[in-house]
């Protein structure tokens, strides 16, 4: 290449890149909608439950359903948005988001609830797959890249810690609908400063969007979730069992479908890259074994030691420090070391630290807990950070929409897989507790839908009774917790041997693209 050519190329790539770190300001805007919106619900639970009362299984519905139709919809929103523009989808997903909150915050009934959350769901999948492939998009170098994804990821990880006090301080002196509300001022901003600051991008050769893919997609991943958390909820039954022939057919029909089209909704040929597979499954394993545990932390704060809503929130904040402090930089120790070091080591931090909380009982001291919760963080900001990198520097800047969705997909799917499995493990365990004898059976049915609805029961009751039915169930869903955590050190630990094998070779790009 001449001197003059690289001039010419190093001047375009420079134009292309002018304001990148302004966009990339609009886009954490986004990540921090949807990080706050998932961890102020846990902090809500209690409140929500005393409210709405819903049953245990409408309780663990609200807490997934989410979660199960972002993972439905987010290959496919990724595609949509490789295909209309990135900008454009972000920009309509976010005001959606912003819309349906407040569906969210006055809903009046569990069902309402439900229905809300899968609306939310809906909105949300549009804006985290936008996110990642407008930045694989503006940041050009790869160096550059990597720390605005450790930037990404660091405000993910900051809207967890965000989401706790700020829901617990709303908490304190309002209803648990305004935790819904936060979203507003935030999502008013994102789109206001989005229209002006954020660049257009899309595949320019994307062709038609195959609305029988989408279809496929949304039924094969919803029936599969839904059939696995009912068999984990209520044991194995012919109708879990045709549910998940139901989902696996529908998505052996997607990938045969993909193989078919021409320009199909998700390139299958990406999964033959042995580093963006094991960092796909890294994902998904990781969030499993994080998710029905942190589902749970924030009852057995507050239900279980007693906290109010805002310290609950404050004592959540080492995970999150500890993710934002590896996160910005986890790209330089990747290429300092190497990828699978990082991944690998994150990924037994974390299960070193369940680990720890199968220890746990009702009266455990904060330092125990805080510092289990900083290793998570710390595990999880270097773990999440390089493989969302290696998953978008495996593939062609044309199909980062597509690939920033299986990265998105993997981690909403272990989400709701996490709180499907180990949610129900923690329910499964608590409600064998006996409540006592002098306990009517409609109030005992109360109190073993959930620990909330224990708490709630209890007030009928004279103090000395409400007090031994209370204990009894505070001890159960610790016992649930400590198995929901072993379980989910296992899986965390298999996944680091299995990531140390995947990631073997990788490494994160070094030279500018062009």
């Amino acid at each position: 290449m001449s001197r003059t050519e690289e001039l010419s190329r190093r001047t375009g790539t420079e134009g292309q890149s002018r304001g990148r770190w302004p966009a990339l300001s609009v886009l954490v805007l986004a990540v921090l909608l949807v990080a706050v919106d998932a961890t102020v619900l846990g902090l809500a639970t209690p409140a929500l439950s005393e409210d709405l009362k819903p049953s245990g299984t409408q309780l663990l519905w609200i807490g997934d359903i989410y979660s199960f139709v972002i993972a439905g919809l987010l290959v496919s929103m990724g595609s949509l948005g490789d295909r209309i523009g990135r900008k454009k989808l972000l920009l309509i997903g976010a005001t959606a988001f912003g819309a349906v909150s407040v569906l969210n915050a006055y809903a009046s009934s569990p069902e309402m609830m439900i229905v809300a959350r899968a609306l939310l769901g809906v909105a949300g999948a549009t804006l985290m797959p936008s996110t990642l492939a407008l930045i694989r998009n503006i940041f050009h170098d790869p160096r550059e890249r990597s720390l605005a994804i450790g930037i990404w990821g660091a405000t993910a990880s900051a809207g967890a810690a965000v989401g706790p006090v700020v829901g617990g301080a709303l908490l304190q002196h309002f209803w648990w609908g305004s935790v819904f509300l936060i979203n507003l001022p935030v999502m008013i901003v994102l789109v206001i400063v989005g229209i002006k600051l954020l660049p257009e991008s899309k595949n320019p050769v994307a062709g038609p969007w195959d609305l029988i893919s989408v279809g496929l997609s949304l039924v094969g991943i919803i029936a599969v979730v839904y059939a696995v958390k009912e068999a984990a909820t209520h044991g194995p039954s012919w109708e879990a069992a045709g549910v998940a022939a139901l989902g696996i057919g529908t998505l052996y029909a997607f990938v045969r479908r993909q193989f078919t089209l021409t320009a199909p909704l998700l390139d299958m040929r990406l999964f033959k890259h042995r580093g963006f597979s094991g960092a796909v499954l890294a994902d998904l394993l990781t969030v499993f074994g994080l998710s029905g545990l942190v589902f749970f932390l924030s009852q057995f704060l507050q239900l279980v030691q007693g906290r109010e809503p805002l310290e609950a929130g404050l004592a959540e904040l080492p995970a999150a420090i500890g993710a934002v402090a590896t996160g910005l930089l986890a790209g330089r120790y990747a290429r300092k070391y190497s990828v699978r070091v990082l991944v690998s080591g994150g990924l037994a931090a974390i299960g070193a630290a369940l680990a720890v909380l199968t220890v746990i009982h009702k009266e455990t001291g904060y330092p125990l807990l805080g510092a289990a919760l900083l290793v998570v963080g710390l595990g999880a900001g270097f773990s999440f950070t390089v493989t969302a990198d290696v998953i978008l520097s495996s593939v062609p800047k044309e199909q980062a929409g597509s690939a920033s969705a299986v990265s998105e997909t993997a981690y909403e799917l272990g989400a709701a897989l996490g709180i499907a499995l180990l949610g129900s493990i923690v329910t499964g365990v608590y409600q064998s507790f006996t409540a006592p004898a002098s306990v009517s059976g409609p109030v005992a049915d109360a109190a073993h839908e959930s620990l909330g609805g224990a708490v709630e029961a209890a007030k009928s009751l004279d103090p000395e009774t409400a007090r031994t039915m209370v204990d009894a169930a505070q001890v159960a869903f610790v016992d649930g917790l400590r198995l929901a955590s072993g379980v989910g050190a296992a899986v965390l630990l298999a996944t680091a041997v299995a990531a140390w094998f995947l990631l073997k070779g990788q490494k994160l790009q070094d030279g500018i693209e062009h």
